[in-house]
């Protein structure tokens, strides 16, 4: 008997478990939750061009995303969720809501860019600008500027000519980008923007002012509401049924398959809190399709502790020594594993590739839990049981779920 070895085991195994319940339940409150969990709205809007002849390009549209992300944190809405798709759309997902109708109000409106006096009169829009013609420059000492150039000469002119000495602040909404002061009047139609920027502040100012505001119009193609009360008993139904499975599972391989069987319920609980971490680590939202997809990443990882133990009893029964059927057992079930799992992995980055929303939560959550299966449920499980076999604690074929009359002779 090994006693070192038998200690490093129940070591490793409780310092896992008292890991396991000292974070789980901070981790647990900290995972965001998706709207059809937590209740709020979702919204699909097309893009159009408010001026005739214009073309939504991938640079407005990105940068309306932006603004509506903007306008939906500045409403109170906590970690809104909005992504571009296609050519002209946005997707627009908010969890948490209240005032349905007072925040789809605010979203829909077309982002107004202004240059304000002090006195936050409104001196310059968005169209005052010739399009395309703000760039990134650089002075002396290599700090970024943005260069303008606007259509109306004589206006700008004036304007500048009456603010002398005073900020021209530019606002995106209602939100200030920059409040650069006006040094002398203008009367060629150009001018220089200077502040503190990094090239990535400054780039992106100079992208809002080439857009001229953001012209695009936005209409609602789709909407869908969940009301917080059945997003929080879709959560309640969906954990209790998760919880009753892994318990039944724990059981069955505990039933079946005797101490390899405690080893996998160790794994199977270190997977899933593993997954849990990962998830707060992205700062992911959990959907409903991201719960199926961790589920169904639990039924993968099952899959390759039987895998593995049936070969190892397999082993045994043909009368090799424990240890040697560990081995050959977790060598000639290794292929198999990586196969099903490799394949999984290409059709969850198919999936990811070509869907939208949801689908692409549920390819993501799915290929993150089989990665996270392999290393658990193969690499941890075959060290963990390559310690108990190692201390000679568990000598007898009836511990790995082998009758001693199954055991034939080589």
């Amino acid at each position: 008997m090994d006693l070192k070895r038998f200690t490093a085991f129940w070591l490793v195994v409780i310092i896992l478990l008292v890991a396991i319940g000292l974070t789980s339940p901070s981790l647990l409150k900290q995972v965001r939750l998706g709207l059809d969990l937590k209740g709020g709205f979702e919204i699909l809007y097309v893009a159009e061009p408010i001026e005739e002849g214009k073309a939504v390009t991938p640079d407005s549209l990105k940068e309306t995303a932006r603004s509506l992300e903007q306008r939906a944190n500045a409403s109170g809405v906590a970690e809104p969720e909005v992504t571009t798709e296609g050519k002209d759309r946005i997707r627009v997902k908010l969890a948490g809501i209240e005032n349905q109708e007072q925040v789809r109000e605010l979203l829909k409106k077309p982002a107004e860019l202004t240059f304000r006096g002090p006195d936050g009169k409104k001196e310059l829009v968005g169209s005052d600008f010739v399009e395309g013609a703000a760039t990134v420059v650089f002075d002396q000492a290599n700090r970024p500027m943005i260069q303008i150039e606007v259509k109306n000469k004589e206006k700008f002119a004036e304007i500048t000519s009456r603010l002398v000495g005073q900020p021209l602040a530019i606002y995106l909404d209602e939100t200030e980008l920059s409040a650069p002061i006006v040094q002398q009047a203008l009367t060629d139609g150009k001018a220089t923007i200077t502040g503190s920027f990094t090239y990535e502040e400054a780039k992106k100012l100079k992208d809002v002012i080439n857009l001229g505001a953001l012209p695009l119009k936005l209409t609602e193609k789709y909407t869908q509401s969940v009301g917080a009360t059945l997003g929080q008993q879709s959560l309640k139904e969906t954990v209790q049924a998760g919880v009753i499975a892994s318990i039944l599972i724990l059981l069955f391989m505990l039933a079946l398959y005797r101490v390899p069987g405690f080893v996998a319920s160790i794994t199977l609980i270190t997977f899933i809190w593993l997954q849990i971490v990962v998830f707060y680590w992205l700062n992911a939202t959990l959907t409903l399709p991201g719960i199926a997809a961790f589920i169904l990443g639990v039924g993968m990882a099952v899959d390759a502790n039987i895998i593995t133990y049936e070969r190892i009893k397999e082993e045994i029964r043909s009368g090799k020594s424990l240890l040697s059927a560990l081995k050959a057992g977790s060598k000639n079930s290794f292929r198999t594993i990586m196969d099903a799992n490799i394949t999984t992995i290409l059709a969850g980055a198919v999936l990811y590739y070509i869907g939208t929303g949801a689908i692409r939560g549920f390819a993501l959550t799915l290929i993150l839990s089989i990665v996270i299966s392999i290393l658990t449920n193969v690499f941890l499980s075959r060290f963990l049981l390559n310690l108990l076999l190692r201390s000679k604690m568990f000598s007898k074929p009836g511990y790995y779920g082998v009758k001693e009359a199954e055991v034939r002779e080589l």
